[in-house]
Order: structure tokens, then sequence, then C-alpha cells
């Protein structure tokens, strides 16, 4: 139970009232702060399934806790920009998120019970919804107000926030696609029973 990367599952869900602490810190900087936590907590997700595979240390509590940890931490910080911005264009596209993420839990446990998970095993598009959203929240979170230093050229700040937006509709229209995908790969066995 206490493989590597199952330790680096528990830290990223140690992370989430690190995260919501510091994005209500009354600082110029809580925003950038929040941002570079949930970064951490985004990297450590790619870390610990890697090094499960790589060091052969799967296991069924690692497979049970990882999703937990990703889901926690992603539906922290859409219900915190949601009241953060307070406008329709990110709360829908939030609450849409939320749902999708406990139907298809929902949705894995029956077909789990059933013995059918790999119908709705992890897709593509699944992964790609994943990264188009994590890329959203973190620029969502961050907010910035200043021009981004690069090696060779300045990066406007109005390119990461309308960049933040896009990734962030396209994660939306990509959990619908996906929930019905899944839904779709389920429907026969939900019509069984």
């Amino acid at each position: 139970m206490w493989t590597i990367p199952n330790q680096i599952t528990l830290f990223r869900i140690i992370l989430i009232p690190v995260f919501i602490l510091v994005f209500y810190l009354p600082l110029s900087w809580s925003n950038f702060g929040a941002f570079a936590v949930f970064w951490l907590a985004s990297v450590s997700d790619a870390l610990d399934g890697y090094l499960a595979r790589k060091l052969n240390q799967s296991s069924a509590f690692g497979a049970f806790i990882d999703p937990v940890a990703d889901k926690l931490m992603v539906v922290a910080a859409l219900v915190m920009i949601a009241q953060d911005y307070q406008t329709w264009w990110v709360s829908i596209p939030a609450i849409i998120m939320i749902a999708r993420e406990v139907f298809i839990s929902a949705l894995r446990e029956f077909m789990s019970s059933r013995g059918k998970r790999d119908i709705i095993a992890v897709s593509n598009m699944g992964k790609y919804k994943t990264a188009a959203q994590m890329l959203g929240i973190m620029g969502l979170i961050w907010q910035p107000s200043y021009d981004i230093p690069l090696i060779l050229f300045k990066l406007p700040h109005e390119v990461i926030n309308y960049a933040a937006y896009g990734f962030y509709f396209i994660a939306t229209v990509l959990t619908v696609s996906t929930l019905v995908g899944y839904f779709s790969a389920a429907l026969p066995e939900l019509k069984e029973h």
C-alpha cells in the first residue's frame, strides 16, 4: 500500500487544503501561489502513474485512490473558480464538469460490479479532456495581470487569460463528448439490468 506512487497520490490529497488556503490568502500573490500548488498536483498526477508502471508498483489501492485524488482536487478548483468569477460562462461549465465526474464514477462502479469496467476504460479523448481541463483551470486560477517574461520575448498576460478560457471551453465540450461516449458504451449493459 505504501508504494512510491501511492505516497505521491496521498501527497496530492494533502495538497488540497494547502491549495484552498493559499487561494484565499489576502495576499497579492495568492492566485499565483494557488496556481503553483495546482500545477504541482497536476505534475504529481502524471508522475505517480508513470512510476507505478515503471517500478511495477501498480496496486488495487492505487487504482482506487488516484482517481479520487484527481477528482477531489479538480472539484475543489472548479467550485473555487466558479465562486471567484461569479459568471455563468465559468459556473455552468464547472457544474457540467463536476456532474460528469460524479456520473462517470457511478457508471464505472456499476460496470465494475458487472465485471465489465474495461468497456468504459479511460479513452484518449478522456485524456485530452483532462489535459485541457487542467490547463484551463490553472489559467483561471492564476489570472495574471502582468506580462510573463519568457526567454526571447514577453508574453502578454491577455494571451494567458484567453488561452485559459479556450482550454476551459474545450474541456467542457470534451466533457460532454466523453460522457456521451462512455454512456453509449455502457448502455447495452444498463438496458440489460
